[in-house]
């Protein structure tokens, strides 16, 4: 019998990577789940608790309320998950979880949605929007080269990259200058369907972070004064809030249920931002709705130009106001739409996630056994 183990970054909120995990979970559901922090109010009913090993940063008296401040120990505390008795680990990463320490004997995957963003493509901005004293602002700099050192020697222990897009891919190869397979993450794409009339509404949603870029679509609604619609909750909510007028409904952190019918009946569904993939535009396409996205990042790889919806090619409002008054929603159909988004599915993702990690296992076992003959040879 094969011991799997799991291992993803911390537990402390759902998005895209965490629905990932509960797939893993799925696939291996004896598997233990190390993470750093594991907030059980956050995760809900996503994993089974019982299944999860958080690490000593549990028990820290703010370790989940303020985990952020925890940082400078987090690669300590990856490096604590005490991994010998595993044959695979499968690790689920965007910052530390792939830099786990394991036997020489044993197959490390890495399923990679992005090399840490605050660390590279995004750290001039991280520091810049980033709300803390000063003196800390002025300090972290010098904290955050300390990390790239420790995340580059981390990449280095893994035994194979998964990239979860090109795009990803192509930041693995540039910071990590490590060679990836892709493997496009799953979509849960029976819980959407196609509606047969459509509202009066754009709709943009996701996890409100600054790096998302929703500014951009208030702003150009703000100046349109055509209805749009934003689901989701994150440290900029009171933020973009304020910058708002009221044709902009918040509303919130929608359940799925909700979430499914705001994407059926809208006009179009909005993406500014460069993501990593971007599940989010895949979810519109199930729902027979058509895309305006920025042309960067996984928005290349999930829309298709004219036929699962159309791009705008700056990333600021004055573009995304030009192609919302050239956009035509008759010219997508919305079975076309709904078609293209199966390739995404759910069991493809894990039929291709096993399919590869056997194919791995295979290949590691008979490298194994040519170490121990040559070993055994030159003993003799």
């Amino acid at each position: 019998m094969i011991n799997i183990a799991l291992v993803h970054d911390h537990l402390m909120q759902v998005g895209g990577a965490e629905r990932v995990l509960r797939i893993f979970n799925e696939l291996y559901p004896d598997a233990p789940i190390y993470t750093l922090v594991y907030d059980k109010k956050k995760i809900g009913s996503l994993l089974p608790p019982d299944v999860i090993r958080p690490s000593f940063l549990q028990t820290i008296p703010f370790g989940k309320k303020k985990y952020q401040w925890l940082l400078p120990i987090m690669p300590t505390a990856t490096e604590s998950y005490n991994l010998e008795e595993y044959d695979i680990v499968l690790s689920s990463a965007s910052a530390f979880a792939k830099g786990i320490i394991t036997k020489s004997t044993t197959l490390h995957i890495c399923y990679c949605h992005t090399p840490t963003r605050y660390l590279w493509t995004d750290t001039h901005q991280y520091i810049r929007e980033l709300n803390v004293p000063y003196p800390i602002k002025k300090v972290l700099p010098f904290m955050l080269t300390r990390l790239r050192m420790w995340d580059t020697l981390a990449a280095g222990r893994v035994d194979k990259f998964i990239a979860n897009s090109q795009t990803v891919r192509e930041r693995i190869s540039k910071f990590y200058r490590r060679e990836s397979d892709i493997i496009y993450p799953p979509v849960a794409l029976d819980s959407f369907t196609v509606s047969k009339t459509c509202d009066d509404y754009y709709l943009a949603g996701g996890r409100l972070v600054s790096y998302k870029r929703f500014d951009i679509p208030i702003m150009a609604f703000n100046r349109l004064g055509i209805p749009l619609k934003i689901f989701g909750d994150g440290p900029e909510y009171r933020n973009l809030r304020k910058i708002a007028r009221k044709n902009i409904e918040f509303v919130g952190a929608a359940d799925d249920a909700t979430r499914c019918e705001l994407y059926s009946k809208c006009i179009a569904f909005i993406n500014p931002q460069e993501e990593d993939f971007g599940i989010t535009t895949l979810e519109a396409a199930a729902s027979g709705r058509p895309v305006i996205a920025y042309a960067a990042g996984g928005a290349l790889e999930t829309v298709v130009d004219g036929v699962t919806g159309v791009f705008f090619y700056d990333q600021d409002y004055a573009a995304l106001i030009d192609a919302v008054l050239h956009f035509d929603p008759s010219r997508f159909d919305p079975e076309t739409l709904r078609i293209y988004s199966l390739r995404y599915g759910v069991d493809r993702f894990k039929k291709e996630i096993t399919d590869y990690i056997d194919k791995q296992w295979t290949q590691w076992q008979e490298v194994q056994e040519m170490k121990r003959i040559r070993e055994t040879k030159m003993m003799f």
